[in-house]
């Protein structure tokens, strides 16, 4: 199978990007080096494609209503122009992905999903809108094929975004919001030179940045604009493989790595995603998929626990590894590594693993056997990295 190009494909290949297969799209790996666009993000700013990402919108009076019954969270209480990070799970609450639900309008929603999980999410709206949202008036559309998103990322996105020419409110935006004022996990919408977009603070790098869904057609002039708009402050092109380590020393999950069907929001130290206590219209509690899984394990003793690890040496662990008790030759093992890198920003390798609770303590020494040599690491806090405020 041939695998999806982007709407800025040409743009990728202008630029000297190395392209990867991703998800069933080629996308740019890199356009210079890793360490270079990891940087620029971390110290001015990055441009990044998305648009393999799934754009799906869920419409109807009753809208808000089937995103509760179908999803984690409450999106009934999210209020127009805000932004939710959430999950749809599996009744027994292992997670199926995590989302980004944007409210557009009073009966709009936009769901995000994760570019390898778009067509399994679709599914299961549609499939839930049919059963825990039957007698609900609600649709469900996949507007991914029709979607680009492009993200600025980094200290400087607020003077890139300033900077881009064409940049207006649209006809129903909030009079009072602009992009220096727009909080963080809410969307605003725009034109840039007469061309609609929503422009959202959100982003996947630990940074502040903004990210523009836009009629995929569109995509290379914005592409173009903001690259000619940043010019001043540093902007680069950057590739998955710099997204990656900026949202690992974020400290920020990746789904197939650190969420995956057999985990569920509380083994990832996320179970303030999901709420119990939200109610219907009438004061009930919404029966959401994976409800009772979930309350039992909110009150249950983990078996497994998402933590930080410090590598103290110059090896980095890498996903798969095995997390020992300590560096000697007998050593029990204690948990998996989900992900791992050289940290560009920290200078010494970072890792997420999940280990045992006995051994999640913050400072707790273990070891990695990374290709039959054990590397000493430390259990730290996550996120690894914080922007300064």
């Amino acid at each position: 199978m041939t695998d999806r190009r982007s709407p800025l494909h040409d743009e990728h290949v202008a630029l000297g990007a190395a392209l990867t297969s991703f998800a069933g799209w080629q996308m740019p790996l890199r356009y210079t080096s890793d360490l270079a666009e990891h940087t620029a993000v971390r110290t001015a700013a990055g441009l990044f494609d998305l648009s393999h990402m799934g754009e799906i919108e869920v419409t109807g009076p009753a809208a808000g209503a089937f995103l509760d019954r179908a999803l984690v969270g409450d999106l009934t209480g999210l209020r127009v122009h805000g932004a939710r990070y959430t999950m749809v799970v599996q009744e027994d609450g292992g997670v199926v992905d995590d989302l980004v639900v944007y409210r557009t309008g009073e009966r709009t929603y936009l769901v995000v999903a994760n570019a390898s999980n778009h067509e399994v999410v679709l599914a299961e709206l549609r499939e839930r809108a049919a059963g825990v949202g039957a007698g609900l008036d609600v649709e469900v559309v996949d507007r991914s094929q029709a979607t680009a998103l492009v993200a600025v990322q980094g200290p400087h996105a607020l003077a890139v975004v300033e900077a881009l020419p064409g940049l207006a409110p649209a006809p129903d935006a909030p009079a009072d919001v602009t992009p220096a004022t727009l909080r963080y996990y809410a969307c605003l919408p725009m034109v840039v030179d007469g061309t609609p977009v929503l422009v959202a603070r959100t982003g996947y790098t630990g940074e502040d940045g903004f990210e523009f869904f836009l009629d995929a057609a569109a995509a290379p002039a914005l592409w173009r604009a903001l690259l000619a708009a940043g010019a001043d402050h540093g902007i680069v092109p950057a590739g998955l493989s710099a997204r990656d380590s900026l949202r690992l020393e974020a400290g920020m999950p990746l789904y197939g790595n650190e969420l995956d069907r057999t985990t569920t929001p509380h083994d990832a130290g996320l179970g303030r995603v999901v709420r119990l206590d939200k109610v219907d219209a009438a004061g009930e509690p919404v029966p959401f998929v994976g409800r009772a899984a979930l309350a039992a394990r909110a009150t249950s003793q983990p078996a497994r626990v998402l933590v930080g690890l410090q590598g103290l040496g110059r090896r980095a662990a890498r996903h798969g590894y095995a997390v020992l008790a300590s560096d000697a030759p007998d050593a029990a093992t204690v948990g998996t590594v989900t992900s791992g890198a050289p940290s560009p920003t920290l200078g010494h390798p970072v890792a997420m693993a999940y280990v045992t609770p006995e051994v999640s303590a913050e400072g707790t020494e273990l070891a990695v056997d990374v290709r039959g040599r054990r590397e000493p690491v430390r259990v730290v806090p996550l996120p690894f990295y914080r922007r300064p405020r």
